[in-house]
């Protein structure tokens, strides 16, 4: 089996404003380097628009709905200081959460053995009913939701190596058993969440920070000593990973100085742990990662290691 790449051009049209960080450029450069030739094996596919019956497992209708109607004619809606409605914004995002839906449907049906969504917006800062931090809708929480919904999955695991912490997904799923929530991220940085101690009711969130300067030795050590066994010890039957690569060196938004090295090292151990449990069901969904030139290089070895069996 191959590994799946989900787009759709509606990413490229949610722009918000010359200067801002998440621009549709980050979505032309992933799709260069994808072009390469050790990437022609990758299934290829449309991400399909979310339905409001699996936004609203996770987001209520009234939120929804709010966040419909206050999408623009022309020009700009601030939700936030980061966080901007354009004419365009919501359907990029309902087709961003609609690809992380599909994705979650091609591995569980045994279509593709893993798959990677390069959409935006990303997503993991929305929490239950607040858009924030350029994210409108979950889309890491609602493929857990439809995973359970739909194929009865008892256990689900996020883990989330934005340099931001995904205080939405850690909101989403505090008092929720079935589902870890793991990240690490650089602490004390936006949103201000994810401490050590931060633990959710039933002990399944799981945060390793890091600090500003901290790179790979760091970063694999709190997964090695913190993250996998916590990931292995709750036996997931579906790994989803909100895959941001800001945590890069020459990211403008994070301290963080992770090398392209350091995530294919991580998706590694995520595949293999996958293995163990989940039967390498992983499903991988594009978060930050605001450099062009770090983001595409990230990009091209994270989803090669998903290419890679183990």
């Amino acid at each position: 089996m191959t590994t799946l790449l989900l787009t759709h051009p509606s990413s490229l049209l949610h722009d918000v404003g010359e200067g801002h960080p998440e621009r549709p450029d980050r979505i032309r450069a992933i799709e260069r380097v994808l072009e390469a030739e050790k990437f022609q094996a990758l299934a290829r596919d449309l991400a399909p628009k979310a339905t409001a019956e699996q936004i609203t497992r996770v987001h209520p209708q009234a939120y929804l709905e709010a966040l419909l109607e206050a999408v623009p004619q022309s020009g700009y809606v601030q939700l936030d200081a980061d966080t901007v409605l354009m004419p365009h914004t919501m359907d990029a995002a309902l087709h961003a959460v609609g690809g992380a839906v599909r994705a979650v449907d091609e591995v569980m049906q045994g279509h593709v053995r893993n798959a990677f969504v390069a959409t935006r917006p990303p997503g993991h800062h929305a929490e239950t009913s607040t858009p924030m931090g350029f994210c409108y809708l979950n889309q890491v929480a609602i493929a857990a939701r439809h995973a359970q919904a739909v194929y009865n999955l008892k256990k689900v695991a996020v883990m989330d190596f934005d340099v931001h912490h995904g205080n939405g997904t850690q909101d989403i799923f505090w008092a929720d058993a079935s589902v870890m929530y793991a990240s690490t991220h650089q602490f004390p940085h936006y949103p201000g969440t994810g401490a050590a101690e931060e633990r959710g009711k039933f002990g399944t969130i799981v945060n390793a920070p890091l600090k500003a300067g901290d790179a790979g030795t760091e970063f694999r050590a709190a997964m090695r000593e913190i993250i996998l066994p916590a990931i292995k010890d709750f036996a997931p039957e579906l790994v989803l990973i909100s895959a941001g690569f800001d945590a890069h060196i020459r990211d403008p938004l994070g301290q963080l100085e992770l090398t392209e090295d350091d995530f294919v090292w991580a998706t590694r151990e995520l595949l293999t742990l996958a293995n163990i449990s989940a039967k390498g069901r992983v499903v991988s969904v594009l978060e930050g990662g605001y450099d062009l030139e770090g983001l595409s290089r990230s990009v091209a070895a994270h989803v090669h290691t998903l290419m890679c069996d183990f």
